[in-house]
């Protein structure tokens, strides 16, 4: 087996498990442990995962978060109901800011529901999806590329959003504690910042699993949000945290209302 071949197996097995186990996957695979630390440490190096003792995870971390490759295969249903509930505060003829990630990807395509539209991005996904599309005027932010979040990054998508305005901005995140966002990528915090600088009003999308979690970098207050939705309802503890700091959490449905 090609080692390609091998660590896009390994890739597979993270998505559905979300951790490896080192003697495992020498067992797996018939090959040394030493060829399976080699083959985690080019995953690793590329922003697939993060190695820990005696394996690996995709689970994120302070410093980590998974590819963007790895993110879009994971909780499709809960993308969706969140999309949905999110699509419900566009209008036709509204300029719409959305933002880096696979969950901003899959809203990214539901807005064709609500064209004409103009939409203001540095998604790549939602970039290759919509370009061409009758009905909706993109803004396509140029920057850096960046293959671990497929998205356009630094100082020119900055400087691009800082002289452009929009009526709502569709803001995700991979940790919320307290009442706070984090982010561990400073590039993708500046950006998201600035959406949320350059909008009317702001809605931040999180998924319930990662609600609890800190990251390196806060990102914002849950106040500076016009809306906060998620797709389960986390503990009763953290409703009472939001309830006390006023901060009003929406829960969207998982059953696809079309």
């Amino acid at each position: 087996m090609k080692r390609e071949e091998r660590q896009q197996l390994i890739v597979n097995l993270l998505v559905e498990n979300k951790t490896v186990d080192l003697d495992d996957l020498a067992d797996r695979f018939t090959v040394s442990k030493m060829t399976i630390h080699r083959d985690l440490d080019d995953l690793e190096q590329s922003g697939v995962l993060r190695k820990v003792r005696g394996g690996a995870t995709i689970d994120a971390g302070t410093q980590f978060e998974s590819d963007f490759r790895i993110r879009e295969r994971q909780g499709g249903e809960a993308k969706i109901a969140m999309a949905h509930e999110a699509l419900d505060l566009v209008e036709p003829g509204m300029t719409v800011m959305v933002n880096d990630g696979s969950m901003a990807a899959v809203l990214g395509e539901m807005l064709l529901q609500k064209r004409p539209l103009t939409l203001i991005t540095n998604n790549a996904a939602i970039m290759e999806r919509l370009q061409g599309e009758n009905g909706i005027t993109l803004i396509a932010l140029g920057g850096i590329y960046s293959a671990k979040f497929n998205a356009y990054l630094g100082v020119v998508t900055e400087e691009a959003l800082s002289k452009l305005r929009a009526d709502i901005a569709f803001i995700s995140t991979p940790a919320v504690s307290g009442r706070l966002a984090y982010h561990m990528d400073d590039n993708v915090v500046r950006a998201k910042r600035a959406m949320i600088a350059s909008s009317a009003k702001s809605c931040l999308l999180v998924n319930h699993e990662r609600i609890g979690h800190t990251a390196l970098h806060v990102m914002a207050d849950l106040a500076d949000f016009d809306a906060v939705i998620t797709d389960r309802a986390p503990d009763t503890a953290v409703l009472g945290e939001f309830d006390q700091a006023g901060i009003k959490l929406t829960i969207a449905s998982e059953q696809d209302p079309t």
